[in-house]
């Protein structure tokens, strides 16, 4: 090898390796703060549901009136089980709005027959722009219940129509194949009650797969026999229980899953509604949102609620899920980039001077410095001039950082909701767990850098997306097909 070329070699790697090393310290130095921001918030939690009176509270009259919005998209195998749990959410004044987003298949159909719909006049405040409405429906068997049919325009147009049919104080987004808890809804107003300025609240979403639904309902939670789908329980719950719980201990949330966000209406409406240029849209209302509330003088807060659980389907191919990783990744690199004036501007608080700085170095730059590191790893032992044993402790530092992080977060599970009581299953999420950094994560790193990648190429769509449905039926796939 030429001298000069093996000096500048030695040199860059010298050099990456300190970079690296300074990048994994501050990481990890930043997910031990988070840690122990979830446990206490975990322990305020915890201690402000023990008290029975707010229950009391919860079910009254003076609760908030909620409006669920359902946008379906080629829903027939799912939509009426789901919407059947909808209407039996224990909540006192509950609107539920199911937007039928000029769906191919006979997802109205079923909605008609099922819940003994009728058509009515169609008429409503267009609030916000959206895409032809063609035919408004209540049903004569479920006060409260609407479905409206309109022509197709994505997701965020859906849930646009809903916004302007709407009647509630506090709007409830989620997706029609999503299974929410009876008592979700009771759950998730906690925090517009104890606040005046909570602008939305979201909650912990768990995975489906492997669980019986009866009625409408999970009736029993075990783990999925597909390792996959296993493998995402790991990281729902990690993200839920470890990233959004700590991150609501320093007031700095920034994520609403799309499949379950309570939203206060009015506030929603002034911001414009959901963008439809975007695939992150959920992320992106809920940036606009908090970004809104400063620049008009009147900071509002986004709440994580950690024991509402939704439940949703997770994809069980490798191809599948990889579409999925790419189009979560494509929408935060869209987000971050629309609201790039918000970097390190004091002007946001700790939205602009932390948060968003650390979705851009952790969650958006972490996969190309997690990918460069592994190259430069082969390339410095290809050439030997990086030194093992080094290599091999920081391998086994980081893997074993992050197995403490995901096992602390499953002890945590386990001690607060107990959601799976099986032994056998809570094995195997430990077992999970260990093995989640040998080939699972370098998996989705890639998954990631492709979303990346997409982003720069400019592509906005959603990528198929198969499902099988809560009761093993076969189902169209929804809006990952437009």
């Amino acid at each position: 090898m030429n001298q000069t070329f093996a000096g500048w070699l030695a040199s860059f790697l010298l050099r990456s390796e300190f970079i690296g090393l300074m990048y994994f310290i501050a990481v990890n130095g930043w997910y031990l703060v988070l840690l122990v921001s979830a446990y206490l918030e975990m322990r305020r939690h915890m201690l402000l549901i023990s008290g029975e009176s707010r229950w009391r509270l919860l079910s009254s009259r003076l609760s908030p009136t909620i409006t669920m919005l359902a946008p379906a998209y080629n829903e027939e195998a799912t939509v009426e089980v789901s919407l059947r749990a909808l209407l039996a959410l224990h909540y006192p004044q509950l609107e539920v709005i199911v937007i039928n987003d000029g769906s191919k298949d006979s997802t109205v159909d079923v909605l008609v027959k099922s819940f003994d719909l009728v058509p009515v006049k169609n008429v409503y405040d267009q609030l916000i722009f959206t895409k032809p409405v063609r035919g408004v429906y209540r049903s004569r068997t479920y006060k409260g219940l609407v479905v409206v049919d309109k022509e197709n325009g994505g997701k965020a147009d859906a849930l646009n129509v809903g916004l302007n049919f709407a009647h509630g104080e506090l709007v409830c987004a989620m997706d029609a194949d999503t299974l929410i808890e009876a008592d979700g809804l009771q759950r998730m107003v906690r925090p517009f009650l104890h606040k005046n300025n909570v602008l939305a609240s979201g909650g912990t979403i768990r995975i489906i797969n492997g669980s019986s639904v009866e009625s409408g309902r999970v009736s029993v939670t075990r783990l999925p026999r597909n390792v996959i789908a296993g493998f995402q329980v790991v990281e729902y719950l990690r993200a839920f229980l470890f990233g959004r719980l700590g991150w609501n201990r320093l007031g700095g949330n920034l994520i609403i899953s799309g499949a379950f966000g309570l939203f206060r209406r009015e506030a929603v409406i002034d911001a414009g509604g959901y963008l439809h240029d975007t695939v992150g849209e959920d992320m992106e209302l809920v940036i606009r949102l908090k970004r809104r509330s400063y620049e008009t003088g009147n900071p509002g807060t986004i709440e994580f609620v950690p024991d509402p659980v939704a439940w949703t389907e997770a994809p069980e191919s490798l191809k599948v899920l990889g579409r999925q990783r790419d189009r979560w990744q494509r929408g935060l690199a869209d987000v971050l980039w629309r609201h790039r004036d918000m970097f390190l501007n004091p002007r946001y608080r700790v939205t602009g001077m932390v948060v968003v700085p650390y979705y851009f170095f952790v969650e958006l730059c972490g996969p190309v410095i997690e990918a460069f590191g592994l190259v430069a790893l082969a390339v410095g032992l290809v050439f030997g001039m990086l030194d093992l044993k080094f290599a091999l402790l920081f391998y086994l530092t980081a893997y074993g950082l992050g197995t403490a992080l995901t096992a602390f977060t499953l002890i945590l599970e386990d001690l607060s909701f107990h959601k799976y009581e099986h032994f056998e299953d809570r094995v195997k999420l430990f077992g999970l767990a260990l093995l989640e950094n040998m080939g699972y994560r370098q998996l989705t790193v890639w998954w990631r850098l492709r979303g990346i990648w997409s982003f720069v190429r400019g592509r906005k769509d959603w990528g198929a997306m198969e499902r099988k449905g809560f009761q093993d039926k076969p189902v169209t796939p929804d809006y990952a097909k437009e």
